[in-house]
């Protein structure tokens, strides 16, 4: 099931918010009985924004129950991600969000991707621009450019309808500040005394980054060269 967020979350944990965010909309837009597959769904977190749609998941499943925080949801196929049990042309709608980064030959993956869709078939994508090491051993990318997209993409049989960035430098920087935060005073581990036994400083940097977050959602519009950001959201099209 796909996480609430709370009204501060959208400066707190942008990146988070914002991919649940367009998902959703993307999720709504698609017609009633559209047949989606979610490629790499895990969780299966966003199986109730597609109940309209006939929703099929897919994964490796091979991680270890630590490193899928909820464990792996209802999965209709489990397979190697370059040959996805199905036939050709088998979906209108792929979903694939933040996986390519676990895969070790991501590009053809794409061109799975580009045989399972039928021709005029959506892609969905996202995969992290910056990304610290998660969900090991099996992460073998720190992230994708807009670049890349543009080179794989309509190299696999697709033409990009949509690539926007998930924030640019200003949110990153106030993400930052939350991140510095829970390294400093954790709730868990060797320093969790730290927050009791330094609570006025503890209670002081978290205001310190709150206040920090909202001020650089709203100045990310003055980064005009948008060379850093979490990842982009991709709506692209099969040919």
């Amino acid at each position: 099931m796909i996480k609430q967020h709370g009204i501060l979350d959208k400066y707190t944990m942008f990146g988070e918010y914002e991919h649940a965010q367009w998902i959703k909309k993307e999720a709504q837009a698609l017609p009633p009985g559209s047949k989606v597959l979610d490629v790499g769904a895990g969780a299966c977190r966003y199986r109730g924004l597609f109940e309209h749609c006939e929703y099929r998941t897919h994964d490796f499943a091979k991680l270890e129950a630590k490193e899928t925080g909820p464990g792996y949801g209802k999965l209709d196929y489990i397979s190697d991600i370059l040959s996805i049990p199905v036939q050709d042309g088998s979906f209108d709608v792929v979903l694939c969000t933040q996986v390519l980064e676990h895969v070790p030959k991501p590009v053809l993956a794409i061109k799975e991707f580009s045989r399972i869709l039928r021709p005029g078939g959506i892609l969905l994508l996202t995969a992290p621009q910056r990304s610290g090491l998660h969900q090991p051993p099996y992460h073998y990318y720190g992230g994708y450019t807009a670049f890349w997209y543009k080179m794989f993409l309509p190299a696999s049989g697709f033409a990009i309808i949509n690539l926007e960035p998930n924030g640019v430098f200003f949110k990153h920087y106030g993400e930052a500040g939350q991140q510095f935060v829970g390294m400093l005073f954790p709730n868990e581990g060797r320093r969790w005394w730290w927050r009791w036994a330094f609570l006025p400083i503890f209670l002081l940097c978290k205001i310190s980054a709150l206040i920090q977050s909202v001020i650089c959602h709203y100045l990310d519009g003055l980064d005009e060269e948008k060379r850093m950001t979490v990842g982009y959201h991709v709506k692209a099209v099969k040919k």
